[in-house]
């Protein structure tokens, strides 16, 4: 890095630590300094090694991207990338999505990170977008580096971070379904080596499904302090207070989705919403030594939600409607699910050679301990019995339940830590070799207070990856990897010996190319995952690791100029997600046969945006126009005659710069007013796409 005035310090690659992407965060800190130019860059968990020269495909939904959407959340984010699906989100409360065809525990929230740190474990209800700079999707296995994951791949949210110069905006927005948000963001220099930047937003969000309303508050602030030249230190706090009601979605009547109103709601108004807390700090610390580069941050968050909801029935001998078509049988449950979770990370990174190498070193160190605490009342009426069903034709709201029994009281702790090493030789200008491998010690401890039982597991994992990259151009490269990892299980078999964590094998073949018309990837990928839990068939009620699943596809980024003011982005995914033996599920007891579809992984997504700059009574004007296209999806795993169908939505933007600093946006989504279902975890639980709507943001910049 080169400094010209008085400081020389390379604020950029804290922001890169953090996971900024190749956004200049400090420019002029004062009057006396010219300029600080960024000549390295440094992402989480890589080293100093750029995109292109990385065995692995990485998709970067921009700052640009989000915004011109208009998205407010992450799962309505992440739509962008056909790589990742919807999965069940538990009632609205969480999200839930599968990478590559592959999801984990469906009971949890799925896991992600946030700069870095894992930020998936806990109950943090549906993530605001109002921090977000961008979103990387990096696509296979991610257990070498981060530890415990999924094959499909890890998605890392990259916050916006505090500079040296006032920016800012205020927006307001309303919409269809009496949606209102305000959002806000500010940045400045508090003195020559101090930054701050606060942003966060209001909802007050209607919905199609009446009577299905929803509140959130979020701020989000946060500290830059440049300690000296080499050393910058950045904190980050998250504060979340929802509400958001609990809501399975409508009954597909005889298999049919489209047979009730999406508008149908069939819980109760009086159960109230779900109330989600959360209070999460981030603090990160960056040093440079010459060509070595040190990292290292502490997480805390504290997460929970409860309050009541009114669940239809799964069980089929239990379920009314099933004997005559009309009456749903419901549960009414009471949750209150709260979590801590600590984690930290020490990093060092760096390059040196030998003989005639260059070794790019990646070596770390991290751990956690998460707290879980699980308490659950329901009331579940007997097979046969109307208590507190509803007619799904007729509904009448305003039933009261009786009193519930304790269904789970107890404590879960996990600790682990891990180290890992990874070495990408510069065999030539052109020839790059990648090995690497991590070491995970989990320890797991369950309490039932409710059944005074308790459950313990230890297990200790490596998790090895290598990879060839040949940099024919230096526009385009090819890549081939093969990595292995992990996800630790929860409980134990009928001998009370802890499962075998979920094992995966993964492959992938590829090309990066990056010119000046476009920009982009390709990549064949094949995944393996073992030891999925899935029904004891000889100990009945008792659950083993028998299950196998595989995945299998082609995927196709591409981001590009068809002209001089019009833009594209394009991502297709192919995915043949299937059993690769025949399994027996775990909740229900019935056997899935070989070569089953996995549920809601459609074979064929895929997205399309155009957007084109142009001029309107001489003022910026932007418009633009995206297609999403999902595919026919399994809609329920024990019942493979349950298609989701598949679905075509196009959405519309337009941007109108009133002045230099005030702007009107207006997004159209759902344009053509299609009716579909973007996820389920059965027929009696299907979830609805928002039928045509639109929203008008008007914003102050400074």
């Amino acid at each position: 890095m080169v400094n010209k005035g008085a400081f020389h310090v390379a604020v950029l690659p804290l922001a890169i630590m953090l996971g900024l992407s190749q956004q200049v965060l400090a420019e002029d800190v004062s009057a006396d300094i010219e300029h600080i130019e960024v000549t390295s860059l440094r992402q989480p968990f890589r080293g100093d090694l750029p995109l292109k020269s990385q065995p692995q495909s990485i998709e970067t939904l921009s700052f640009e991207q989000l915004s011109d959407a208009g998205v407010t959340s992450f799962m309505d984010a992440i739509d962008l990338s056909a790589s990742i699906n919807r999965q069940n989100n538990f009632g609205g409360v969480w999200d839930n999505f599968a990478v590559r065809g592959f999801v984990g525990d469906e009971n949890v929230p799925s896991g992600y990170l946030v700069n870095g740190f894992n930020a998936g474990r806990g109950f943090a209800g549906t993530r605001d977008t109002s921090n977000i700079e961008s979103i990387e999707i990096m696509k296979g296995p991610g257990s070498a580096l981060y530890g415990r994951s999924e094959p499909g791949g890890t998605i890392n949210i990259i916050t916006k971070k505090p500079k040296f110069e006032q920016e800012g905006y205020m927006q307001a927005s309303a919409g269809r379904w009496d949606n209102y948000r305000l959002e806000g963001d500010y940045t400045n220099a508090l003195t020559n080596s101090l930054a701050f930047r606060i942003n966060g937003a209001y909802e007050d969000k209607g919905s199609f499904r009446n009577p299905v309303d929803s509140e959130k508050r979020v701020l989000t602030p946060s500290v830059l302090w440049l300690i000296n030249d080499d050393t910058r230190l950045n904190y980050e706090l998250e504060y979340i207070d929802q509400k958001a009601p609990f809501d399975r979605g409508i009954v597909a009547v005889g298999g049919d989705p489209e047979v009730l109103p999406v508008t149908r709601f069939l819980g109760e108004k009086s159960d109230g919403a779900m109330q989600i807390d959360v209070l999460a700090h981030q603090l990160s610390l960056e040093h440079d030594m010459g060509k070595w580069h040190v990292l290292g941050g502490l997480s805390y968050r504290d997460t929970g939600f409860k309050g009541y909801a009114s669940d239809p029935e799964l069980v089929s001998n239990r379920q009314l409607l099933y004997t005559d078509g009309k009456t749903l049988s419901r549960q009414h449950n009471y949750r209150d699910f709260s979590s801590t979770d600590f984690s930290g990370r020490l990093e060092l990174s760096g390059s040196m050679n030998t003989a005639d190498f260059t070794h790019h070193l990646l070596l770390g160190i991290d751990g956690y301990h998460f707290h879980f605490d699980k308490y659950w009342e329901r009331f579940r009426p007997t097979a046969g019995d109307a208590t507190y069903s509803i007619n799904i034709y007729d509904p009448v709201y305003g039933q009261v339940a009786p009193a519930g029994t304790v269904l789970y009281d107890q404590t879960e702790t996990q600790d682990s830590y891990g180290f890992y090493v990874q070495d990408q030789l510069d065999l030539t200008t052109q020839w790059k070799v990648l090995l690497g491998g991590r070491y995970d010690s989990f320890e797991q401890a369950i309490v039932k207070h409710n059944t005074q039982t308790d459950t313990e597991q230890r297990q200790n994992i490596f998790s090895p990856r290598v990879g060839l990259v040949y940099e024919w151009q230096s526009w385009i490269s090819f890549y081939g990897s093969y990595s292995e990892g992990f996800r630790p299980n929860t409980g134990a078999d009928y001998q009370g010996v802890a499962f075998k964590p979920e094992e995966s094998k993964s492959y992938e073949m590829g090309t990066k190319f990056d010119t000046a018309l476009i920009s982009g990837s390709i990549a064949l990928f094949r995944a393996e995952k073992s030891n999925v839990l899935t029904a004891d068939p000889i100990n009945s009620g008792f659950s083993a690791t028998l299950g196998e699943a595989e995945s299998q596809g082609i995927e196709i980024e591409l981001a590009g100029n068809l002209t001089e003011h019009t833009r594209v982005w394009l991502s297709y995914a192919y995915t043949d997600a299937k059993t690769a033996n025949d399994v027996i599920n775990a909740d229900w007891g019935v056997t899935i046969p070989k070569g089953s579809r996995l549920i809601n992984i459609p074979k064929h997504s895929g997205n399309l945006t155009l957007k084109h700059d142009t001029e309107l009574f001489g003022k910026d004007t932007a418009v633009g126009a995206s297609v999403q296209y999902v595919g026919s999806r399994l809609g329920e795993t024990i019942d493979p005659s349950y298609v989701l169908p598949a679905y075509t939505l196009v959405n519309l933007f337009g941007t109108y710069a009133v002045s230099d600093a005030l702007s009107v946006q207006l997004n159209v989504t759902n344009l053509f007013d299609e009716a579909y279902y973007p996820s389920s975890y059965s027929a009696i639980w299907t979830m609805p796409g928002e039928p045509r709507s639109y929203k008008v943001s008007v914003r102050y910049s400074f």
